[in-house]
This record gives structure tokens, sequence and C-alpha cells, in this order.
């Protein structure tokens, strides 16, 4: 009776073909138990869709994952009541009135050198991004971060770039605090985009728009002009184009491989101990991010600066960027995925779907005849 019982369940869990289907759309010589997985037989894109269902990982990379609860108990739970008391009653405070006055300093220093040292351009680009490196530790001490750098700090040398993957806009933080990274980034509402046309063109710093085509252009005719000049701050890059939650890597964007100069990798992996650093822009404002990093017991961070990579001989500038992904990928213990990272913000083209849709028509239309 029990193997009957478990049999009649199998059966009701295989939907027929006749559900998907109109009757007059089935050849008349079919049998009629036919089942879903003889639709998903019918062509590999089918079965290829049904796998992206079950295992996305598009959507992985942009998940934040919340940890597990450890607060269940009746002896736990005090001992978290306690920690919350700790986290926005004593360091939340102190945290802020820190990064307030790291603020009031930068700004008493950053303002009169900009202004009044405007004839003595190296003195004041010098002394600019001693500030902006300065700011970005008090930025780093407010989070407590605990940052550990592996291998060579880099140098300000000509026709290098150096390229990372993405988790938030706090990587660059992070990077900037040991180095005056001139940044190429997305250009941002509020007060992060009065601090971007402020603070951070000092130090070099390139802002684009992704939504804007033409923008695009200018931007990579600014990147090659800035990797050209030896007095230009080093050049930093997310090829990846967006955060993601580093547990994974997208595709790179060749842009920064195509510059015909040395790439130099650099690795960041986030502990999630404490605290999970990835910034889901679409459902979190980066004040919100900042907060919720402020009251976190600590930032822990592992950087690595990996050996200058260089195009070979006959190598594509996608080949490029995948051998550099796969060696950040490697260091930093993250998965790849063959994912465009701008799918995030933007939906496929029409003529991409149209093309897509062909292809499956075709597929199915030899399939059948075959049969």
């Amino acid at each position: 009776m029990a193997s009957s019982s478990v049999a009649a369940d199998m059966e009701l869990d295989r939907p027929n073909l006749e559900d998907y289907l109109p009757p007059d759309s089935l050849p008349q010589e079919a049998p009629r138990n036919l089942h879903l997985r003889d639709l998903l037989d019918i062509s590999p894109v089918l079965t290829e869709a049904a796998g992206a269902i079950v295992d996305d990982s598009f959507t992985r990379c942009f998940k934040s994952n919340s940890p597990e609860p450890w607060n269940w108990n009746i002896y736990l739970f005090p001992l978290w009541c306690l920690g919350v008391v700790i986290r926005y009653g004593i360091l939340f405070p102190l945290r802020s009135l820190t990064l307030a006055i790291g603020w009031l300093a930068f700004f008493a220093a950053f303002f009169p050198v900009h202004f009044l040292l405007k004839g003595q351009d190296k003195l004041r680009s010098k002394i600019e991004r001693k500030l902006v490196e300065m700011m970005c530790s008090v930025f780093v001490a407010s989070w407590t971060g605990v940052i550990k750098y592996h291998g060579p700090r880099p140098s300000t040398r000509p026709h290098q770039v150096f390229v990372a993957n993405h988790t938030s806009m706090i990587d660059f933080i992070i990077l900037e605090q040991m180095t005056a990274f001139a940044v190429i980034m997305q250009k941002h509402p509020g007060w992060v985009g009065f601090i971007q046309k402020t603070i951070l063109e000092s130090v070099g710093c390139i802002w684009f728009n992704r939504n804007d085509l033409r923008d695009r252009e200018v931007t990579a005719r600014k990147l090659r002009d800035h990797v050209q000049q030896p007095d230009k701050n080093p050049l930093l890059i997310f090829p990846e184009g967006t955060c993601v939650n580093n547990q994974y890597t997208v595709m790179f964007k060749k842009g920064a491989f195509e510059l015909g100069c040395a790439v130099c990798p650099i690795a960041i992996k986030y502990n999630k101990i404490f605290v999970d650093a990835f910034w889901n822009s679409k459902k979190q404002s980066f004040t919100m991010h900042l907060v919720r990093l402020m009251t976190s017991w600590a930032v822990v961070c592992d950087v690595w600066y990996l050996p200058p990579q260089y195009l070979r001989e006959g190598e594509t500038a996608i080949a490029f960027a995948e051998r550099v992904r796969d060696m950040i990928a490697a260091r930093a213990g993250l998965k790849k995925v063959p994912w465009d990272g701008y799918l995030k913000h933007n939906r496929p083209s029409p003529k991409h779907t149209e093309e897509k849709q062909r292809i499956f028509a075709e597929s199915v239309l030899m399939r059948l005849e075959e049969k």
C-alpha cells in the first residue's frame, strides 16, 4: 500500500504536456501520457531555461544573505540585547562624533588649500591627496574597520590601471586610505554627488552615467588620456560595473583592458562575521548602508595587491579580462558567473530578446520535424 501511495504521489508531481500546449498542436499519434520532461526534451533551450529557474545564479549575485540567528534561547538572548545597547547606545554615538570631527577638520583644511593655492598646482594636489586619504581613514575608523593589506603598495606610474571586484562604495574608501586613486565611478545624487563634484575631482576621479551612450565614449577617451600622464594619480576601475555580494563575480567590462597598459588586479574579500558589507543600492540608500556599518561591531576585510598583468600576443581584450577575473576570483574565493552586471539595472534590449526567440523557435521546429 505504501509503495502504491508513493507512486501515486509521484505521478501527481508530473504535470502532463497537455496542460502546457493546446490539444490541436500535438501530433495525433503522440502517446496520451506525455509529461513535463517530454516538453523539456524538445529543445536544449527549454532545459537550460528550467535549470536557470531552479538555480538562478544571476539573482544570487545581488542578494544579501542574512546570517543564521544565534539569539534563539534564554541564555543567549540577554547577551544579544546587551550587544544591541552597546552598539547603538555607545559605539554609534562615538563613531558619529568621530566622523563629524573628521569632516570638520577636513573641510577646515581642504577649502583654504583648494582656493588659496590655485597658482601652485603641484603643492595643492599633493596636500589634497593627503587630505582625501585622511578622510577615508576617518570613515574606516567610524566602522572600526579591521583591514589587512597584502602585497606591495601601489605606486604612481604611467601606463597602468588598477582593477578590483566591487561589493560596495566603501571599496573605494578602503583602497583610497592607502593610495589616492583616481576612480571611475557612477554619478550619484545627494551628499555623495556633492562630495564627488567638490572633493574627489581633486584626485582626478572620472564620473559617468551608465544610461548615456554618449557619456561612455567621452569616458573611454578620458581613461586613455589619464593613463598616459605620469603626474596623474593611479587609475582605479571596478570592471563589474555594479556591486556584487562578495560571493560571486560577474563579467568584467573590457574597457579597462583595451588601454594598452599594465593591469594591476586587486582582490577584496569581506568577512561577514560582524556585518555583510554588500550594498544593495536598489533597496538601500548609501546613508543607511553607512549607518548599518556604523552600528555593527566591526568591518573586517582583506585586500590583496596582485602582480601586474599584460596583454599576451594574440589575446583579445575579453580573454584578458577573463584571465584577470580568474586571478581575483581565485584569490578572494569568489564564484564566477557568466552574467553581465548591467542587467541588474537595465532590461535586455528588444533586439537581444528577439534573437533569442528566433533561435528558440528554430530549435523547436527542427526537433518537431525530426519526430
